[in-house]
């Protein structure tokens, strides 16, 4: 019988970057690309929507635009939960199923409330992805690329959520408002079923959990270990120890401080995002801007995000300078989102595309990097439970900033200020992120 006993989160750590986990980044992007989509669909079709509806009220499209994002606020700690007590692939496919259907079935509704209450189902699939995902990376990435593979893989957000406006451009104009949703709806079913046999599990959650050893044994020669792994191994999770509950365990030690300083940081930056999400569409609209532009101002959003998620990727940022490019970036937001108000009201429409791109270079750049602070600072027994709080709770902001635009609209404010407005969130999170950095320096960064 074999005395061996593998560390499972040293042979992680310090592994490499091969296959299995070039694998790994494909199809949690495709599951990225997918929520991507799905958050942003609602932005896009709004404007037909309410042409076919009649609906004349700006809270109501508000409340519209909300409904899934009011579903993210309880899915993503319901399938985080989920994911710590049932393993994170398992929560990963069925949050991805769910939303994929409830989104296709969007397509046929009769009416806004229909769509709100279809919106809010697929919002629960919607919010239990990300935290998954964001615990299965942490859980199989090595940890010198850990932060940088989670960023690049969320960059699938800002791809998905500029394929809604390139449907827009293309597609509505012949097939209606309802294209944005079937598409939105066959793209998760697919890539759920994809996950069925491509995605591993968790090795520190199948060790955690115990009973999968001939699994996490075959996980781990996938993953291309240097050394032989017995049969009869006992495998152990170095990193963890007992702990007196889920949510406690979110506020111990110098999670006290930085627990409610992330969830403040994804609430202010949520808000002041799907704001510009949900309403620069129907806002350049009412600007006189033309509405095939008017789309690729929201596209354009989407690639500023990218852009910032490589940065991210390729110069490791997160890992180098922690929380401080997270502050720059809240800074620079202030002045680039309230010249988009500026640039609508003298319907300058290359300033307000370079305005848009910059706009998503901070707000997405600042969201992919919190995205992986969140499966960085907790440990594997509670990492879907603090990735889904921080995504969950973060999604109040989501939620608010909508229906602020709306009543902010209904008030006829000027476009200018409505832009001032929205970037109040920004300067806030500005002050949240500097203060976050003096309680959480990086590890230094690894050669390799």
């Amino acid at each position: 019988m074999s005395n061996q006993t593998i560390d499972v989160s040293r042979m992680i750590d310090e592994g490499r970057t091969g296959g299995f986990i070039t694998r790994l980044v494909i199809i949690t992007f495709l599951l990225v690309v997918a929520d991507g989509f799905d958050i942003a669909a609602i932005g896009f079709a709004a404007p037909g929507i309410t042409r076919d509806f009649g609906i004349t009220d700006p809270n109501v499209v508000g409340r519209m635009i909300a409904a899934s994002l009011v579903g993210i606020l309880f899915g993503s700690p319901i399938f985080g939960w989920m994911g710590d007590r049932f393993g994170r692939k398992t929560a990963i496919i069925a949050s991805c199923f769910l939303f994929g259907v409830f989104t296709w079935l969007t397509a046929a509704a009769s009416g806004p409330e229909q769509i709100m209450a279809l919106r809010f189902i697929a919002g629960l699939g919607i919010g239990g992805l990300l935290p998954n995902v964001t615990a299965l990376i942490s859980e199989l990435a090595p940890a010198r690329y850990r932060a940088a593979i989670i960023i690049f893989t969320f960059t699938g957000v800002a791809f998905g959520g500029a394929l809604p406006g390139v449907v827009a451009a293309t597609l509505v104009a012949q097939h209606g408002w309802q294209v944005i949703f079937q598409v939105g709806g066959a793209l998760p079913i697919l890539v759920s079923l994809l996950c069925v046999w491509m995605l591993p599990e968790s090795v520190k959650y199948l060790v955690l959990k115990g009973g999968g050893e001939a699994q996490v044994a075959q996980i781990l020669s996938q993953m291309g270990t240097d050394k032989p792994i017995d049969a009869n191994a006992t495998f152990v999770v170095t990193e963890e120890h007992k702990r007196g509950g889920l949510l406690k365990a979110l506020f111990e030690g110098p999670l006290a401080v930085l627990t409610p300083l992330l969830w403040l940081l994804f609430i202010v930056n949520l808000m002041g995002y799907f704001f510009l999400l949900g309403w620069t569409p129907v806002v350049l609209q009412a600007a006189k801007i033309d509405p095939s532009k008017a789309a690729l101002a929201g596209v354009l959003l989407q690639f500023g995000g990218v852009f910032a998620g490589l940065a991210f990727f390729w110069f490791r940022l997160m890992e180098r300078y922690g929380v401080i490019p997270v502050a720059i970036l809240l800074g620079v937001a202030v002045p680039v989102v309230a010249g988009i108000g500026q640039a609508a009201v003298m319907q300058a429409e290359g300033l307000i595309f370079a305005l848009q791109f910059l706009a998503g270079v901070c707000c997405l750049g600042v969201q992919f990097s919190i995205n992986a602070l969140s499966g960085i600072l907790y440990p594997t027994a509670v990492r879907s439970t603090g990735s889904g709080a921080a995504l969950g709770i973060g999604r109040l902001g989501s939620v608010v900033g909508p229906i602020v635009g709306g009543v902010l609209i209904a008030r006829q404010l000027p476009t200018d200020q409505l832009y001032a407005f929205a970037a109040l969130p920004f300067a806030i999170g500005c002050g949240i992120a500097i203060l976050m950095a003096r309680h959480y320096k990086p590890a230094p960064p690894s050669g390799g």
